[in-house]
């Protein structure tokens, strides 16, 4: 089916058919729970097409006017955070903002590694926009400097071993032993994260870092990787064929990194519905920032943009349970805005959560419709999530299947929001639409497309535009979270079990969580 947004000519497909929906596809306990009353569902027909559009559009602007990106810590951040406030508050809304410190990384320029002796020789870099990756990457929370070296080899495993983290390389300060201050040393991947191989350098005196990948096979790539806390001295990642013929040849060594990295204050966007039960919240949530490199349209501004509608919607209708919509700031850094609201709610406030819905990316343009697998049917990956979850997804399938949509799932594996609430033990879900991820020909032969190729061939990169969505898997995405919305809202019988669950605080350090971090990994 081809399916165009014109102004005025089409409503969200999905949302028109949810007018059906809320008495379809509540919960089987939950079947005499009335209907929306008639102005309910005209609210909830009245998420248009033309609308998530608009605020896409505004995203853009916003990205256009402020460095073209929207990234936590930046101006670009800012103004959008202003912008949905603003759109919430005149729907009705009690609008917080959440405040939180992050530490900010920047590259400026892009970076430069030569050999100056023997053999001189100029890598290729990868520039800070991503567009293109080169043979080595500048790590985020890498210091800023130039310094020309000796390169020192520290600990390497050549060949590699047969399995990953088969390397403890620079791991344990006991690997710097002779190590000459002043040089640059040469780490491999393995075992611990980045940041611990580059303070053990420092504490031994080098005065940059480079870390090879490992070489077994998926670790032979070029190294994007994420410091996590800022290093003061530059640190580079490259790939294993890199890494090793710099192990062999040695020489002289010129670095130059161009950055800044500094504590900065970002926010976090909350609104809560001024109608239905307090004790028994639904909450909804998407995240507002960008990556440096672009003006994350698709990633996450499809997500916020369909999430914003809907809120917008059902502003100002009454509903059994209390309705609560989040926007997240940082989750490009590592999901720190949902992870620090998480960790900072009172015990008793978390346990009002009874669900959360997370929507990142549901517009890629060689898309596939994709459900969190709450029940951890299809067995891949992390387990299953909290009790409940399996019911959140069985909603979803419900409603693409009465649209006769084909869908298929995708595991819970830590790279979004939902993260931090599933270690809370909150029943968890939503839909997605694909990364950097590729598609499948089984998936192709599902949902059209280009198997072989990345769901979303422009993610965290400049060309993340409104130029970067399509328009089907958008509307249908966006049918699916208002639909998700309402059926929870009106519910007697929520997901999950009846009894109180424990408030549990998240573990932010848990590996699900800090499993990725703007698709650069930690270690």
């Amino acid at each position: 089916m081809r399916i165009t947004l014109r102004r005025g000519a089409f409503r969200v497909l999905a949302t028109a058919a949810a007018l059906s929906l809320p008495l379809a596809l509540l919960p089987t306990a939950a079947q005499a729970d009335p209907a929306p009353a008639p102005a309910e569902k005209k609210l909830i027909d009245s998420v248009t097409a033309p609308a998530v559009k608009k605020h896409l559009q505004a995203l853009q602007n916003i990205a256009d006017a402020n460095n073209g990106n929207r990234a936590a810590g930046t101006s670009g951040h800012l103004a959008s955070r202003d912008y949905v406030a603003a759109r919430l508050k005149k729907a009705g809304y009690n609008v917080t903002l959440q405040p939180f410190d992050i530490a900010y990384f920047e590259e400026k320029s892009t970076a430069l590694m030569e050999r100056v002796s023997p053999s001189p020789r100029v890598f290729t870099p990868t520039p800070p926009d991503g567009s293109t990756v080169g043979e080595f990457a500048t790590m985020t929370y890498s210091g800023s400097g130039e310094v020309t070296a000796s390169l020192q080899n520290v600990d390497l495993v050549l060949p590699p071993g047969p399995t990953p983290s088969s390397s403890n390389s620079g791991c344990e300060a006991a690997d710097f032993a002779g190590f000459t201050p002043g040089n640059i040393a040469l780490l491999q991947r393995g075992t611990c994260d980045f940041v611990v191989k580059a303070n053990n350098a420092k504490a031994a005196g080098a005065v940059a870092v480079i870390v090879f990948n490992e070489g077994q096979p998926g670790r032979t790539a070029t190294l994007r990787g994420n410091l996590g806390t800022p290093v003061t001295i530059p640190v580079l990642g490259t790939s294993f064929a890199v890494g090793q013929e710099l192990a062999t040849t040695g020489g002289v060594i010129h670095i130059k990194t161009d950055t800044v990295s500094e504590m900065r204050t970002t926010y976090n966007v909350i609104a809560d519905s001024k109608w239905g039960d307090p004790n028994k919240v639904v909450m909804s949530g998407a995240h507002l920032d960008s990556v440096p490199a672009g003006p994350g349209i698709n990633d996450d501004g499809s997500g916020t943009s369909a999430t914003l509608a809907v809120a917008e919607a059902l502003g100002k209708i009454p509903t059994r349970n209390r309705l609560r919509f989040a926007w997240w700031s940082a989750e490009e850094l590592g999901l720190l805005g949902s992870i620090h609201y998480v960790e900072t709610l009172p015990a008793a406030e978390l346990s009002k959560i009874k669900l959360f819905l997370d929507y990142d990316m549901l517009g890629s343009t060689n898309y596939a419709f994709k459900i969190y697998d709450g029940d951890d049917s299809d067995g891949v990956g992390a387990p299953a999530g909290p009790p409940g979850s399996d019911e959140i997804e069985k909603l979803y399938e419900k409603y693409f299947d009465l649209l006769h949509q084909g869908h298929n799932g995708t595991d819970f594996d830590g790279r979004s929001d939902y993260g931090p609430f599933i270690e809370a033990g909150i029943p968890s879900g939503g839909v997605f639409t694909g990364a950097e991820g590729i598609k499948t020909p089984e998936e192709a032969a599902i949902f059209g497309g280009t198997a072989g190729q990345p769901y979303d061939p422009c993610y965290h990169q400049a060309c993340d535009t409104t130029a970067n969505i399509n328009d089907k898997a958008l509307a249908l995405n966006t049918g699916a979270v208002a639909t998700a919305a309402v059926v929870y809202a009106y519910s007697r019988d929520l997901p999950g079990p009846d009894t109180a669950r424990p408030a549990a605080k998240a573990r932010a350090a848990t590996s699900t969580v800090k499993a990725t971090i703007e698709g650069r990994e930690t270690r």
